[in-house]
C-alpha cells in the first residue's frame, strides 16, 4: 500500500499536468466529446489542475502536457505523432513537436557530460555549436572533428534522464498491475511483459555507445543498397552518454519541401516502407523508431538519410518466414493461409476453429483492397482487430511489439508524405521478392546445405550423443521395470496433541485455582 500511494500521486498529477496545460480540452475537443460526459471529465480534473505541472508555454498544449511529465510520456506521444488516422490531424500536429523540437538543454551542459566521456579525447570535438535539434532522450549539436576538420553531428544524453525515466516506468507498471487486476480478460495482453519490455528497449537506448554499435551494423547491411544512406560513426568520439558521426544534410519529410525539390512524394512514401521490410525480412534487423524526426531525404537524388539508431529490432529465421507469409497471405487475398500461418506460429491457441479465424481475417483484410487508402480508418480497422484478436484468445507476442509497432509508425510517416499511400501495395514487391529468394527451391537446396553443414560440425559428437541417448533410454526402461518403492505416507500433523496439551494444561492450572481457593 505504501509503493502505490507515490504511484497514485503520479497518476494524479498526471491528468492534472494534462488540464493545467489546456491538453484534456484540447484532446476532448478533437474527438468530439461532448455534454454530460465532458462535464464529468472537466469537473474531475479541475479541482486538481493546481497540482499540475507547467510545462514549456511555447509548446503547443498535447506537446506541453507530455513534455511536463518526462520522457516516457514524450516516447508514447511520438509514436502517435504519426497516426493522424488514429487521433486526428489536430493532436498529430501538436504532437509532431515533441520529435525533435524539444526545449533543449544548455551547452554548458553537454560540454561537461562530452569532457566526462571522452576524458583527453574531448580535444577532438571542436567548436561545439548550439543544438540543432532536442527529443526526448538527446540533443544534437554541429561541431568540428579535430584531426580532419570535418563537420560531425555530436549526440549527448539529456542530463538525468536514466533517473525520470525509472521513475516513470515504475508508474507504468503500477498501471499495468491495477489494469491487469480490475480489467478482466487483460491477461492475454501481458500488461506487465509489454512494460517490461518497453522498459528493456528504454536501457539501450540510453547507452549510446549501443547505438553506435546499431548504426554500425546497419550501416553495413545497408552497403551497396540504392538511394539509403546511414551517417558514418566515429567511435573515437563515442561514449556511454555521447555520440560522433558523420553529419548529413537533407530536407524533413514535408511534402511541400519534397516537392519544391522536385521530388516525388508518392515515390518516396513508398521507399520509406520498402526500406523498412527488406531489412527486416533480409537481414532481421531493422530501424525501429522510423518517425520523421528520425528521417531526411537528400535532395540531390531522394536518398532517404536514418538518424537515431537507439531502437532497433530483431527477427529469428523462423519469425521472418511466419511474418513473410502473413504478408503475402493478405497481400493475394489468401486468408485460409493466414489462419493457417497463425497456427503454425502458435500465434492462436490450438483449440480455435481455422475457418472462423481466416473469415474474421478476411472482414479485417477486404477493406484495404480496391478502396482509396485515404478513406480507410485505421482507428476502426484496429479496433476490429483487437475485437478479432480477444475473441480468438491471441496473447500478446512481445517479441513482436517492436515490429508491430514499427509498422504503424511506418505507414503513418508513408501517408503523411502521400497520402494515398498504401502499405499493402507499396510492400508487394519486397515481400514477393523475398518469397521467392527464400521459399522457392533454391532455399530448399539452401536449407538442406545448412544440415549438411551442421551434421558435419556435429560429426565428431555423434557417437558420443548416441551413447547417451542409449544410456537414457536403458535408464528409463529400467524404471519402469522397477519402479521405486511408494514414498511413505506423511506424517500426521502434531497439532492435535499439542492442543489436546494446551487444553490439558489449561484445565488443570485451573483446577488448581480452585483447590487453592
Amino acid at each position: 500500500m505504501i509503493s502505490a500511494i507515490p504511484q497514485l500521486w503520479r497518476l494524479l498529477r498526471t491528468g492534472a499536468t494534462f488540464e493545467r496545460t489546456g491538453a484534456m480540452r484540447e484532446i476532448l475537443d478533437a474527438f468530439g466529446v461532448r455534454g454530460i460526459p465532458r462535464f464529468a471529465l472537466r469537473a474531475l480534473a479541475w479541482p486538481f489542475g493546481v497540482f499540475g505541472r507547467s510545462g514549456d508555454p511555447t509548446l503547443p498544449p498535447v506537446a506541453r502536457a507530455c513534455q511536463a511529465m518526462g520522457p516516457a510520456y514524450v516516447k508514447f506521444g511520438q509514436i502517435l505523432s504519426t497516426r493522424p488516422d488514429v487521433v486526428g490531424d489536430r493532436i498529430t500536429t501538436q504532437l509532431r513537436y515533441l520529435q525533435d523540437r524539444l526545449p533543449p538543454f544548455p551547452i554548458e551542459a553537454a560540454r561537461e557530460i562530452i569532457a566526462a566521456e571522452l576524458g583527453e579525447r574531448a580535444l577532438l570535438i571542436e567548436e561545439l555549436g548550439p543544438p540543432v535539434a532536442a527529443a526526448s532522450i538527446a540533443q544534437v549539436h554541429p561541431a568540428r572533428w579535430g584531426p580532419s576538420g570535418e563537420k560531425v553531428a555530436v549526440k549527448v544524453l539529456r542530463p538525468n534522464v536514466a533517473r525520470q525515466f525509472r521513475r516513470d516506468i515504475g508508474t507504468f507498471y503500477f498501471i499495468a498491475r491495477v489494469v491487469q487486476g480490475i480489467v478482466p480478460g487483460t491477461e492475454r495482453l501481458k500488461p506487465h511483459d509489454v512494460v517490461a519490455h518497453f522498459e528493456g528497449v528504454v536501457h539501450t537506448e540510453l547507452d549510446l555507445r549501443l547505438e553506435a554499435a546499431a548504426a554500425s551494423e546497419y550501416r553495413d547491411n545497408a552497403r551497396g543498397e540504392a538511394r539509403i544512406h546511414v551517417p558514418e560513426i566515429y567511435w573515437e568520439g563515442t561514449g556511454r552518454r555521447m555520440l560522433t558521426m558523420e553529419w548529413v544534410e537533407g530536407l524533413p519529410l514535408d511534402p511541400a519541401a519534397i516537392e519544391a525539390a522536385g521530388l516525388d512524394c508518392r515515390e518516396i512514401g513508398a521507399r520509406v516502407i520498402r526500406v523498412f521490410l527488406r531489412h527486416a525480412l533480409s537481414d532481421g534487423y531493422f530501424h525501429a523508431d522510423m518517425h520523421q524526426g528520425n528521417l531526411r531525404v537528400r535532395p540531390e537524388d531522394g536518398a532517404l538519410i536514418l538518424f537515431d539508431f537507439g531502437i532497433m529490432g530483431r527477427l529469428d529465421p523462423v519469425t521472418r518466414r511466419h511474418y513473410a507469409e502473413i504478408l503475402f497471405g493478405f497481400l493475394t487475398r489468401n486468408y485460409r493461409r493466414v489462419a493457417e500461418v497463425h497456427f503454425e506460429a502458435g500465434y492462436v491457441p490450438p483449440d480455435r476453429d481455422v475457418e472462423e479465424f481466416a473469415q474474421a481475417l478476411r472482414a479485417i483484410g477486404e477493406p484495404i483492397f480496391g478502396q482509396d487508402v485515404s478513406q480507410i480508418s485505421m482507428a476502426r480497422l484496429l479496433a476490429y482487430l483487437f475485437e478479432t484478436t480477444e475473441r480468438f484468445g491471441m496473447e500478446t507476442r512481445v517479441e513482436l511489439i517492436l515490429l508491430q509497432r514499427t509498422m504503424v509508425v511506418v505507414e503513418g510517416v508513408a501517408r503523411s508524405v502521400d497520402q494515398h499511400s498504401n502499405i499493402w501495395e507499396a510492400a508487394r514487391p519486397v515481400v514477393e521478392t523475398w518469397i521467392r529468394d527464400n521459399m522457392g527451391p533454391r532455399q530448399i537446396v539452401r536449407d538442406v546445405g545448412q544440415t549438411v553443414d551442421i551434421l558435419r560440425r556435429l560429426g565428431p559428437r555423434l557417437p558420443g550423443l548416441a551413447q547417451e541417448l542409449v544410456m537414457l533410454a536403458e535408464d528409463a526402461r529400467t524404471r519402469r521395470a522397477h519402479p521405486p518403492p511408494p514414498p511413505p505416507p506423511p506424517a500426521r500433523p502434531r497439532w492435535p496433541a499439542l492442543l489436546a496439551g494446551v487444553m490439558l494444561g489449561v484445565a488443570g492450572f485451573a483446577a488448581g485455582l480452585l483447590l487453592l481457593g
